[in-house]
């Protein structure tokens, strides 16, 4: 499902980042009282209602002003509004009503979303105060009194948000279909694969990087199963994203990842590893996703009977924060290996929704720490108790435990090496909670 999309705007130094930070619960943006201290849109999840949507914290607007920060902050703030579903207008009461307040606002009506207005620092408890009712002159509606510092009014601010969210403008599929995000740089060949794998030119195919913007579906269903290969733009290093329509594309891409049940990762065997094929990747592992490593281009490649050895043992240590994501080295020129491709993808899929029995677990735990004995510190021995899956996507662990800090991370790895010994589980990330018998 693609999240809807809402914008925080405003003119500079009213309490956007703050207000930002808030909603989403965790400190990502920037506060300072310097104006301009968000130069560039921040983009995070955020849940009201049972409803997930992507929140997207944007730089001050000065409609007016010639300065080229300042007009690079209006020119990303535009874009913002452009692809948001709801804006979200911050005013600072304190200031009252100024001529930006009202060039922003009128900026917006034309637009046509929906706004809601949030008037900042009302930080008094009781009786909404006089100077509120002043922000009726913008025309944009109701003004809901707010401290983002405090938090005071959020609530009714993400109740007037949640009316207007849009439907999921994907398709929902059935939960017999695996959804794969092909990730990877510009240029790797990700939309000739699915090209390859559908048997038409859905995708605009070019050697200049960029050419796919946004993230498309193509469903596949064959003898492993039924498929949603979602095509996504190449995710380039922040530093080479120039055009503003690629920051948008680069933020549809991780939205792809968020959708997809598996992430096939692919890789240009020409030009080997680089340093942004870690971080599309790192991302993936770090929102539990499954994973497989495609080399692709491998026809390219003058090869004798070591070369794919070589190649892999590499691999493996660019790649060893994954350690568990198997290697396919492909062609989708050709279409070398993509029926194994299919037959690993729906492999992967299987392993990180897999679950285990309690009782097995503590079998396998009991075998472990009879073999290896637990960590001790000063006198003071790890006890562990049991063991329990919580959830899968990505498999979760959680282990009962007398003292947490006596649990080193070399242990956590060894447990979770058992666990991978006992049942195949390639392909997936396992993640351990570790949990002090008696807390919460």
């Amino acid at each position: 499902m693609a999240l809807p999309l809402v914008a925080v705007v405003g003119r500079p130094n009213v309490g956007k980042s703050t207000l930002f930070n808030k909603l989403t619960g965790k400190r990502i943006s920037i506060v300072d009282d310097t104006p301009g201290v968000t130069r560039d849109r921040i983009y995070s999840k955020c849940e009201w209602r049972a409803r997930e949507f992507m929140l997207v914290d944007t730089g001050g607007i000065e409609p007016n002003s010639d300065d080229v920060i300042l007009s690079q902050m209006r020119r990303q703030a535009q874009l913002a509004i452009e692809h948001a579903d709801v804006i979200i207008l911050v005013a600072d009461i304190r200031c009252g009503v100024t001529a930006n307040d009202t060039d922003v606002a009128n900026m917006l009506l034309k637009s046509g979303k929906p706004i809601v207005l949030c008037v900042n620092k009302c930080d008094a408890l009781g009786p909404a105060p006089m100077e509120l009712y002043e922000f009726y002159n913008l025309g944009v509606g109701d003004p809901m009194p707010v401290s983002a510092e405090h938090g005071h009014g959020t609530g009714d601010l993400l109740d007037a948000v949640f009316e207007y969210l849009p439907e999921s403008d994907f398709e929902e599929y059935d939960d017999d279909y695996i959804k794969v995000a092909v990730i990877g740089k510009p240029n790797v060949g990700k939309s000739s694969l699915v090209n390859k794998l559908c048997g038409e030119d859905r995708m605009i195919v070019s050697d200049i990087a960029g050419t796919t913007r946004d993230s498309t579906d193509t469903e596949i269903e064959n003898e492993y199963g039924k498929f949603v290969f979602i095509d996504t733009a190449g995710l380039r290093k922040r530093k080479k994203v120039y055009e503003n329509i690629e920051r948008y594309s680069a933020l549809r891409s991780y939205m792809a990842v968020d959708r997809a049940d598996v992430c096939l990762i692919m890789i240009d065997a020409e030009v080997g590893f680089t340093e942004q094929d870690s971080k599309i990747a790192g991302y993936a592992h770090e929102q539990g996703k499954a994973c497989l490593i495609a080399v692709n281009k491998w026809d390219a490649i003058e090869k004798t009977d070591k070369t794919m050895d070589e190649f892999t043992e590499k691999l493996k240590v660019d790649f060893a924060f994954m350690s568990y994501a198997p290697f396919i080295f492909i062609s989708a020129k050709t279409g070398q290996r993509i029926d194994k491709m299919f037959e690993m993808i729906r492999d992967v899929y299987e392993h990180n929704v897999f679950r285990i029995s309690t009782g097995v677990l503590n079998d396998i735990l009991a075998y472990a720490t009879a073999r290896v004995q637990p960590p001790s510190n000063k006198g003071k021995f790890l006890k562990i108790y049991y063991m329990t899956q919580s959830s899968s996507k990505p498999p979760t662990f959680v282990i009962f435990v007398n003292n947490a800090e006596l649990f080193h991370f070399s242990y956590q790895r060894y447990i979770e090496n058992q666990i991978r010994e006992a049942f195949d589980l390639s392909g997936t990330p396992i993640k351990l909670v570790i949990r002090e018998r008696g807390k919460d």
